[in-house]
């Protein structure tokens, strides 16, 4: 899905004495410490039964659940009640210890498990309100048939914690148990409902990149930002929908003309000024301009430096917010494609998806399926496929007549407005309103509880009120002189699509029993929350049928295009139709979809959904102006379309190695530049002729991938990363720079140490495609600005051509690979340098080395790379270490559903020691996949454990 998991990052402030403590306790677990104190047996006292029986409170009947050999469990029932009541203990038999701190984050509870450490990530998820807004979702918004689907979870989660406590229930937890007497409470509906807004989250769109931009304007001009966020590249990478129009309220898709219908557009008024200032990467660049506000608005140096504090402040707590999917970045996204019947080797649809997401232990993922053994009114479910654990239903996957999957859309769902603040209220359109205000108070294990006091504006809360910094937001913030007195300072309120109560679980349960196009269509109009691409395939008729939607709330916007920061005091820029009711968004029946094109096959990945604008074929709303690039989606575009050419037909096992394609776009255009570039270095000539012959796959053995990959990053960093505002730079990389003039100790005349202060995850340039699509843009312009590079040392001139930056980058590529990897170069390989560890979500991030030892497993070295199809993303200002991968992928046969293939990343079970820990790991790094049985007599084929559930007291 499209985008983290369970647990966060624990944060090293607070938590040191804790975390020694649980070392301790950990060791004596693990048998490895004083006495063995709990042995093998005690770290075995957490795995699941898997065989025999069990009585469960609540059931009306028996509930089969069958395992393979890989843990993977295959439930059968004969009400729905007892199907979702018996996922929810199957769930909780094998990841509690994930279910159990990811509540507590979309709670804003974190501290009550890991201590004062996690007080501000506490108080920013508290300002969001996520849990209640859940609430609203559950007590206002949902079907009565999903809030039973969702007490039955609940009672199956219970009925297992029943009488368990500590080390019954994981090794982290006895590890709490001993350390502070911890004890779980009981699951709620509401608890599951929650999820979805943890990954609403990971999954929101621009936001990180509006404040990117709002900080490059404190060093960049206007029309440099715009090189380095180039239009999508509509006449090269192919959106998802071709065609189709807006008209009569409604979308078609597939021709006919565009632009018409009641769309009304995102406004006006979305300039954002001109600028100019020295040449790039001298001095600090002061963008200039007018405006009636701080979208279409840039001024003088001095006024941008209140907002620079403010979204540097806003940037540093969203990197310490537990992402549950992934880092978000330029290149993390997901891919999915159906092909029709017509070309596919089996007569019928075949439909591929593979989330890329961040590589966790245990996976995102939860492989299951839930069966009923006679479909009735009482009992409406038999579906496979990809589950959350502390949620029931699966999100992707397939049922007996269709399959979905799906990537994430990329809206822009997000929008920071800049408040005025009175003592009394805020200001909105001249009057002053009052807050709407409630107070939070954060339990902290070992220490005292924090109250905190939230405020909410009608464009959201105010995430500025989780700072110091960002409490006296505003000071001397980029707004015309139109724009009202500035008082105290001005505040950041946060309008989200997520925050409005909606009816994605509702959504989830219709996906799964949809049967046909039109039912899939219906259940996606109801996923209002992330927005995703709904990708679909049937078995219906002679080859089947395959489809296409988008769903989701997207705003329809007055003035302003989401891009950068806007004026919350005046309600030009405020979301049509306000807070209340659905107005304020793209009507659902003027979404795009499109079903069994022309062209045989649909693929989303993450690229430009439609063309939006005016005239034929183009998309009335604005979906966002950030969509991925389409590296990815127009390579596999590309492999479809070489495959089908001539009558050629698609099989199972092409799917797979389409999922595997390493090839690299950015790699093929500039290869052929660096070979003919005249070096004198007998060492850098060496690795350059690395290059010669080869195909620009990054497989993990090349010694090419590998040194090109390392001159990748040089060139970034020289071009870009070193001319980048301090606030975008990697944490502790340090340069000197000419002073900006702000201060009498930093003028023009000075140079001073300016060092990075942005999160690994979140640094720029990061590599993904946007930066292909800069880099493609420019080498065109040999002189442009960019290319120079100020010297570094006898041995690093100063550059002013794109070769001469190309040939210092090659020349530090090499002598960083020699570092790294030796200075024999027919040693190197990509995957010694691209390597996957996979970390346990909690204790296991930042602990000290034995923690990381005992809890987490890797490394793995692995090919594929950054916007590749095989996407094990890495980013480029921080190091070549992977930081988000195919979470899972699976291949869909809709034509003998029993030969459909899946793989996870990690395995079934959360317990450290368990057998199925790990198992599918070695088997994904390979590219390989698993049976994926779904019907009674092939279940029964591949089951080696049956656990029978039974109702209390037969």
């Amino acid at each position: 899905m499209p985008a983290n998991e369970t647990a966060p990052p624990v944060k090293k402030k607070g938590r040191r004495a804790r975390l020694i403590v649980l070392v301790l306790v950990l060791a004596l677990v693990a048998g490895l410490g004083y006495g063995a104190y709990w042995s093998v047996d005690g770290v075995r006292a957490s795995f699941p039964q898997t065989t025999g029986q069990l009585k469960v409170p609540g059931l009306t009947g028996t509930v089969e659940v069958k395992r393979d050999a890989r843990g993977i469990p295959q439930l059968y029932a004969d009400s729905d009640d007892d199907l979702f009541r018996a996922q929810g203990f199957v769930h909780a038999q094998d990841r509690f210890w994930e279910m159990d701190v990811r509540r507590h984050m979309t709670s804003g509870r974190l501290s009550e498990m890991f201590g004062s450490g996690q007080v501000e990530t506490d108080a920013f998820l508290r300002t969001l309100g996520w849990r209640q807004v859940a609430q609203a979702e559950f007590d206002t918004k949902l079907s009565p048939e999903t809030k039973k689907y969702l007490q039955a979870y609940a009672d199956g989660v219970n009925a297992y914690l029943k009488g368990k406590s500590g080390k019954d229930l994981s090794v982290e937890h006895a590890a709490l148990q001993l350390s502070d007497g911890y004890r779980p409470e009981q699951w709620s509906p509401v608890d599951s409902v929650a999820w979805l807004k943890a990954m609403a989250w990971d999954l929101r769109g621009n936001m990180q990149d509006e404040i990117d931009r709002a900080l490059m304007a404190t060093k960049l001009s206007q029309a440099q930002i715009d090189e380095l966020y180039p239009p999508y590249p509509f006449d090269r990478n192919k959106p998802i929908v071709e065609g189709g129009k807006v008209d009569g309220g409604k979308y078609t898709p597939q021709g006919g003309a565009a632009g018409g219908g009641t769309g009304t557009g995102t406004g006006t008024g979305t300039g954002t000024g001109s600028g100019s200032g020295n040449a790039v990467g001298t001095q600090t660049v002061t963008p200039t301009g007018t405006g009636t506000g701080l979208a279409d608005n840039a001024t003088a140096q001095g006024a941008t430096m209140g907002l620079r504090t403010q979204l540097t402040a806003l940037s540093d707590t969203l990197d310490k917010i537990p992402a549950i999917l992934g880092p978000n970045g330029s290149g993390i996204g997901s891919n999915s494609w159906v092909i029709s019947g017509k070309y596919t080797t089996t007569g019928k649809p075949l439909l591929a998806n593979d989330p890329h997401l961040s590589p966790q232990l245990p996976s995102v993922w939860y492989q299951m399926g839930l069966h009923c053994r006679t479909a009735s009114a009482q009992c409406q479910y038999d579906v496979a496929g990809y589950t959350f654990s502390g949620m029931p239903g699966v999100v992707i996957g397939h049922n007996a007549d269709i399959a979905w999957g799906m990537t994430n859309l990329g809206a822009d769902v997000t929008d920071l407005y800049l408040e005025q603040v009175k003592p009394e209220g805020y200001v909105y359109d001249n009057r002053v309103l009052p807050f709407t205000t409630r107070e939070e108070v954060i339990k902290v294990a070992g220490g005292a509880s924090k109250k905190i006091t939230v405020r909410t504006t009608n464009n959201g809360p105010l995430v500025s009120d989780r700072s110091e910094e960002l409490g006296t937001v505003g000071t001397r913030a980029p707004v015309a002189s139109a724009a009202p007195d500035r008082g105290d300072g001005y505040a950041v309120a946060l309008r989200w699509t997520a925050l409005d109560p909606g009816r994605t679980m509702d959504a989830v349960f219709k996906l799964n029993r949809a049967k046909d196009f039109p039912s899939f269509r219906a259940a996606a109009a109801e996923f209002d929350v992330p927005s995703q691409n709904l990708i679909y395939a049937d078995n219906k008729g002679a080859s089947g049928n395959i489809g296409y939607q988008a769903p989701g709330r997207i705003p329809v916007r007055g003035q302003g295009d989401g891009r950068m920061p806007t004026p919350g005091w005046d309600s030009k820029y405020a979301w049509k139709g306000g807070k209340d009711g659905n107005t304020g968004y793209i009507p659902q029946n003027e979404m795009p979809w499109d079903s069994n094109p022309s062209r045989g096959y649909i693929v989303t990945a993450n690229q430009a959904v439609v063309e939006t604008g005016t005239g034929a074929g183009k998309y009335p709303y604005l979906l966002t102006t950030d969509w991925g690039y389409g590296a990815r989606s127009q390579r596999i575009n590309d492999l479809i379309e070489a495959k089908i050419k001539d009558g050629g037909r698609i099989s199972t096992d092409d799917m797979r190695t389409m999922q595997m394609d390493n090839s690299s776009e950015i790699a093929a255009l500039l290869t052929p530049m660096l070979s003919k570039i005249e070096i004198s270095d007998p060492g850098v000539r060496a690795a350059q002729k690395l290059l010669d012959g080869w195909n620009y796959t990054q497989e993990s053995d090349s010694a090419a991938a590998a040194y090109f990959n390392a001159v990748w990053r040089n060139i970034l960093k020289l071009s870009f990363g070193d001319k980048m505002p301090k606030e975008l730079r990697l944490e502790g990389s340090c340069m000197n720079v000419l002073g900006n003039g702000t201060g009498p100790a930093d003028d023009l005349a000075k140079t001073v140490r300016e060092c990075g202060t942005r999160d690994a995850d979140s640094a720029q340039p990061d590599g993904g495609d946007r930066w292909f699509e800069v880099v493609r843009r420019l080498v065109k312009d040999e002189k442009s600005p960019w290319w120079s590079a100020p010297a570094k040392g006898l041995n690093n001139p100063a550059t002013t051509t794109r070769d001469q930056l190309f040939a210092r980058a090659m020349a530090d590529a090499r002598w960083e690979l020699t570092a790294k990897l030796g200075k024999d170069q027919s040693t190197w390989s990509w995957g010694r340098l691209h390597q996957l560890t996979l970390k346990n979500q909690t204790i296991g991030t930042e602990g000290p080395g034995f923690m990381q030892w005992l809890l987490n497993r890797g490394p793995w070295n692995l090919g594929g790379g950054e916007a590749t199809v095989n996407a094990t993303g890495w980013n480029a200002s921080s190091g070549y270490g992977v930081t988000w991968v195919p979470s899972m992928r699976m291949v869909v046969n809709l034509n003998e559903l029993d030969k459909s293939r899946w793989i996870n990343l990690t395995g079934a079970s959360g317990h450290a020691y368990n057998a199925h820990y790990t198992d599918q790991t070695t088997m994904w790094a390979k590219g390989e996949l698993l049976e994926w049985p779904f019907g009674k007599d092939a279940v029964e084929k591949a089951t080696v454990d049956t656990l029978t559930l039974t109702p209390e007291g037969s």
